[in-house]
């Protein structure tokens, strides 16, 4: 029963991983040159930024097993038990679990668990159909791990899983980085912004990673992000003057980028952590439960168990 998993997220990394570790024979498809998703780091300025997840959390017994091993490995560090909070009302704090970033990006992460993983990057997956085949070759079980509305592009409008991922709304996002000569802001992890037009949430790189890099990223609101869709690079100069406004950054930034998020989060959380349909079709990622990269992990990993059960009773 081979098994064809499209996309090298995190959540198509960690069924991969369940499913070699059972001996299931597999391939990992991902249009991208590079492992990660929206756990996405980019190189900006001779260093890395994080452009897509800010932060994870961790609360599964198990995931925490996975995060402790990339702890040891220089992999992982706790953030911030509490993030600011910037609103009218004036500032506050968002106690929580500890977040916890990645001195090297996100995306190191992601690299680490899909090491030895036969991941095949640069490859364009355009239909699955019944079968159930991927661009007519057919498998024993295609997992689609990415958002709904990416998977309802591929397919097939007779299988299940169309259905089960027609219809659902997303919010978008534009990320824009900024690099500075010098940090003049007051010292800040980050802050979820609320009720402003242009800004949701800010974080600052420098203290996420723990090298001190005067660089600040900027998450939009959905509206900011559905005006500049076509352009990006069109929301900084917004997102710049309210930045400045709300942590009272004079300085111009030395460089800026925009990243665009289309599916960065669902508007629903689901209560099911994967869909395994009778067609041979599954849907996994952070999409199923709440958005968060450790649900992507889950979800990724119990779908990957399940398969392996099955190809056991096989």
């Amino acid at each position: 029963m081979s098994v064809v998993v499209v996309g090298a997220g995190l959540a198509g990394i960690a069924c991969a991983t369940e499913l070699v570790a059972a001996g299931v024979e597999v391939r990992v498809l991902d249009r991208a040159d590079h492992v990660g998703g929206r756990m996405a780091t980019r190189t900006v300025d001779g260093r890395a930024v994080d452009t897509g997840a800010a932060y994870f959390t961790v609360r599964d017994p198990e995931f925490a097993e996975v995060v402790a091993g990339w702890r040891t490995a220089g992999l992982a560090r706790p953030w911030t038990p509490e993030l600011a909070v910037l609103s009218g009302d004036g500032p506050g704090r968002s106690p929580g679990p500890m977040r916890w970033s990645a001195p090297q990006g996100l995306r190191s992460l992601v690299e680490d668990l899909a090491c030895g993983l036969p991941v095949e990057l640069g490859h364009q997956v355009r239909h699955v159909r019944p079968g159930p085949t991927v661009d007519g070759e057919p498998a024993g079980t295609v997992v689609l791990a990415m958002p709904d509305p990416q998977a309802v592009r591929v397919l097939d409008p007779a299988l299940a899983a169309h259905a089960a991922a027609a219809g659902r709304r997303w919010r978008p996002v534009v990320a824009v980085a900024a690099g500075f000569a010098t940090r003049s802001w007051a010292p800040l992890p980050a802050a979820f912004v609320n009720g402003h037009p242009v800004v949701s949430m800010v974080a600052d790189d420098g203290a996420r990673r723990g090298d001190a890099a005067p660089v600040l990223v900027a998450h939009t609101t959905s509206e900011v992000a559905r005006t500049y869709d076509a352009d990006p690079d069109g929301a900084i100069p917004e997102v710049l003057a309210a930045v400045s406004e709300l942590l009272d950054v004079r300085a111009e930034p030395v460089w800026t980028r925009a990243y665009r998020w289309r599916y960065a989060a669902p508007e629903d959380d689901r209560d099911v952590p994967f869909l395994l349909a009778g067609d041979g079709v599954a849907l996994a990622g952070d999409g199923w439960g709440s958005p968060r990269i450790e649900t992507a992990w889950r979800s990724g990993t119990l779908l990957g168990r399940e398969l392996a059960r099955r190809h056991r009773a096989s």
